[in-house]
């Protein structure tokens, strides 16, 4: 099956596929400027995207407010015109600021979920910034638009599903994602993609639908726009690229990960998760990592309570401090048995039996005259 391209309002992407923000640093300018170069959405997670800036110790906020700016600056040339966007979580401390960066930055788009982006509409106002609220459930995905039309007289420009396999902070009980196998989710989607349809009836207009979530191969792909999706999001399988942001280290842990080294777990944030089994999940069962530092990461984090500190076990593993680091990963994460580039994988994924229909591609025969 040839992908169509997928419309985001004025916006035109060549192959469906955006890649999904990962934090912390996974997702940065790197990964996301190529996969827009290649035709798809690229990401760039806004999660403590600063780590690494000397002066991210001391002003972690403002640090993080100054790094969207420049990563979204040199994505987009790498981009070379592509689509750039961002991944902001609700739950940031504060999110609108973040917002606000990002739109002064040239997000094209801003997925925004982990917790209901409410307020998102006031804050890109009078831009010709997309936002998408990520949603699990039919409940979700009326709530957060009602209340768009209601407060905003307006509607998502797109809408992200994520599901139970995905990775990172997820909308799901630890019972829901204990009994994957045993819940039917493409009826879930099929029913968020009906409760869209009265939105886009209203305002009459298009609201592609973007299922996220155990997405791993072309014919994935293809189920999902059989149950009526846009386009689908793609994270984990980024990871093993050589664009991806991450040390070496945090891709080889990809790469040797078995099934049974999948976990979940519980954030400090009250919110499940799925990771890789390590050290430091193993020891934080047994004591408290001792917190000496706030970074202001996350609203609900109480740093006295918490078991550890997320923004630095993310750093720690995103770094390649695997033995001290909380490693994400979505469900499939043991399929993965080596590296890629970005060029390879979005060829992979947007072409049936591995045949290639890159636009690279493509022109290049007709110039040799092949075509």
């Amino acid at each position: 099956m040839i992908l169509e391209p997928l419309v985001i309002g004025d916006l035109k992407v060549r192959i469906p596929i955006i890649q999904g923000g990962m934090g912390v640093g996974v997702s940065r300018y790197r990964l996301a400027g190529t996969v827009a170069k290649e035709g798809g959405i690229g990401i760039i997670s806004t999660a403590q995207i600063g780590y690494d800036e000397p002066e991210f110790e001391s002003e972690p906020i403002e640090t993080n407010l100054s790094a969207i700016k420049k990563h979204l600056r040199m994505a987009k040339e790498i981009a070379e015109g592509g689509v750039v966007g961002v991944n902001i979580m609700v739950a940031t401390q504060q999110y609108k600021r973040y917002v606000e960066a990002a739109v002064e930055g040239g997000a094209d788009v801003i997925i925004s979920g982990a917790g209901l982006p409410v307020e998102l509409p006031a804050y890109v106002k009078g831009t010709n910034t997309k936002i998408a609220p990520i949603v699990s459930s039919v409940r979700a995905a009326n709530v957060i638009l009602s209340l768009w039309d209601k407060k905003y007289k307006r509607t998502a420009d797109f809408i992200v599903i994520e599901g139970p396999k995905a990775g990172g902070h997820l909308g799901f009980t630890v019972e829901q994602l204990a009994n994957i196998e045993q819940t039917n989710y493409d009826e879930e989607i099929v029913n968020i993609i009906k409760a869209v349809s009265v939105f886009e009836e209203k305002y009459q207009v298009s609201i592609p639908v973007i299922v996220a979530g155990g997405v791993f191969t072309h014919e994935d792909i293809v189920h999902c726009m059989e149950l009526g999706a846009k386009g689908v999001q793609i994270a984990t399988r980024f990871v093993v690229t050589e664009e991806c942001d991450a040390s070496d280290a945090y891709k080889q842990a990809y790469i040797n990960a078995k099934k049974e080294d999948i976990v979940i777990v519980m954030s400090p944030v009250g919110m499940p998760g799925r990771a890789i089994k390590n050290t430091f999940l193993e020891r934080i069962k047994k004591e408290r990592e001792p917190i000496t530092k706030c970074f202001n990461c996350i609203v609900p984090c109480k740093p006295k309570e918490t078991p550890y500190c997320i923004t630095k076990a993310l750093t720690n593993a995103v770094v390649g401090d695997l033995d001290n680091g909380l490693i994400f990963c979505g469900e499939d994460v043991y399929r993965l048995n080596k590296m890629t580039t970005v060029h390879e994988l979005m060829d992979e994924l947007a072409a049936p039996n591995g045949m290639i229909f890159s636009q690279r591609f493509i022109n290049r025969k007709v110039l040799e005259g092949m075509v």
